[in-house]
């Protein structure tokens, strides 16, 4: 028996319907004949138009099969297969552990999403306008093109138009499109060493081979390029990733002169050029260029959202057509609700007051964790790069028990994060992430650190 409630607010054909849904799958095969409609008005007091509304339902669902002046028949469906197996349980190991102190070296803190104007865009953007049956564009919505070529051109010299420009899922998206693009008349890529592991991992993907380039205090070492075989180079001028170290315009002006010999491409990772907290960043090696040889790559992750994954980058008008060719336009990589609503955050100048705000908030965090790193540790640290990005690089200058770092840093529930891991090599520092925490976290953060730090001390 059924129990329909002729007073619950569910329409009566949807209980009876969910009733012999259920009934059909646990009780019934293939074949068996399912009482008349007349049958069950009777029995549950329900009207004809009732039963046949939730008879019509399992017809269309495939669960009954109904032909005329016959009776109603179960299909020949293996219900067994849609049986429920009871409540799902979580994979202990899929916990993630909680920490306490977490030194995560490229991410904002949450309040710094402006999440109340972001919602109001998002809805204003989507409006009759979009034609949510077509495919978007697989470079990049046009709109949005436009604010980020007019945006890369003020801010950071970079000369394009905004036809040149892709809109990616973020940088290891630009990474692996760059890869596809020149496969076929490049087989090596040079990197800075240490350097950034994705790109490394990325371009091994595809078959690569990498040749290692050493960095100095001037970035990646341009005798040693010029020893290489490669005609294609990745690099971060801005910012070297890990040492901090940037490039100075001589040394830029001599990479250009290299890829010109050379007819060599040059990929610049723009890394962190926008959170410069005490020198205003050099020029793009990119609007230096004359020869159409430098690929750009940058990233709305560290100044609005990694989770919102979009990244762009612009190519050299010879690659076009190679691109053209390689990514139709099914291909887009963001959702088109996230590009609009980024491109009138930008188009309404909600962009650059939230740049300024988060550099603020940056520097004021940077300053204050460099101010007790030093106080705190005092002549037993170096710092290895600073001024820049959401981390301080540190290094100790005693001798120092590295692994009982990470132990004891463990016990009272701190994630510590090392350049090493991620960069390749044998450079080795503390990466010092602060752009996670509120600056009113951050003197409690530091002060468990320091305790950690001398209990290491040889």
């Amino acid at each position: 028996m059924y129990i329909i409630n002729h007073k619950s607010k569910t329409a009566l054909y949807i209980q009876l319907y969910t009733y012999m849904k259920k009934d059909i799958m646990e009780n019934y095969k293939a074949e068996d004949k399912l009482p008349s409609i007349r049958k069950i008005a009777s029995l549950y007091n329900l009207s004809k138009n009732t039963v046949e509304s939730a008879y019509s339902q399992l017809v269309v669902e495939g669960y009954i099969d109904s032909n005329y002046k016959s009776a109603y028949t179960v299909t020949d469906t293996v219900f067994s297969n849609f049986t429920t197996v009871g409540e799902i349980e979580v994979n202990d190991t899929e916990v993630k552990e909680e920490y306490l102190y977490d030194f995560f070296p490229a991410r904002l803190s949450k309040d710094s999403f402006p999440l109340k104007l972001w919602k109001r865009l998002f809805v204003k953007g989507i409006d009759e306008t979009l034609d949510f049956g077509a495919y978007p564009d697989g470079q990049g919505e046009a709109g949005l093109r436009i604010e980020i070529a007019k945006y890369i051109n003020e801010s950071r010299g970079v000369k394009c138009h905004s036809n040149q420009v892709i809109v990616s899922n973020g940088l290891g998206d630009s990474l692996g499109l760059v890869a596809k693009i020149l496969k076929n008349n490049h087989d090596t890529i040079a990197m800075e060493h240490p350097g950034y592991s994705t790109t490394t991992e990325v371009f091994d993907s595809y078959s690569y081979k990498i040749d290692k380039i050493s960095v100095d205090e001037n970035g990646i070492k341009l005798d040693d390029l010029e020893n290489s075989k490669a005609k294609l180079v990745y690099t971060t001028p801005s910012h070297q990733y890990p040492t901090g170290v940037i490039m100075p315009i001589s040394n830029r002006m001599k990479l250009l002169k290299w890829a010109q010999e050379k007819e060599a491409l040059i990929i610049e990772d723009d890394y962190d050029s926008e959170l410069s907290y005490e020198n205003r960043p050099i020029p793009a090696l990119q609007g230096l260029d004359s020869n159409d040889r430098v690929i750009y790559l940058g990233t709305f992750s560290k100044f609005l959202s990694a989770s919102l994954r979009v990244g762009y980058m612009v190519l050299p008008n010879h690659l076009m057509a190679k691109y053209k060719t390689l990514f139709n336009a099914t291909t887009a990589s963001v959702s088109i609700t996230t590009q609009k609503t980024l491109e009138l955050f930008m188009s309404e100048g909600h962009w650059e007051s939230h740049l300024r705000k988060i550099r603020t908030i940056n520097r004021k965090k940077h300053n204050l964790m460099k101010k007790l790193l030093q106080d705190k540790l005092g002549s037993t640290m170096k710092i290895e790069s600073q001024g820049a990005g959401l981390a301080i690089l540190i290094n100790p200058r005693v001798d120092f028990d590295w692994e009982k770092l990470k132990i004891e840093a463990k016990k009272q529930k701190m994630k510590i994060y090392f350049a090493k891991a991620k960069s390749g090599g044998e450079w080795e520092a503390i990466r010092m992430g602060f752009g996670g925490f509120e600056e009113n976290e951050i003197k409690k953060a530091i002060e468990v650190f320091s305790q950690v730090w001398y209990s290491c001390l040889k």
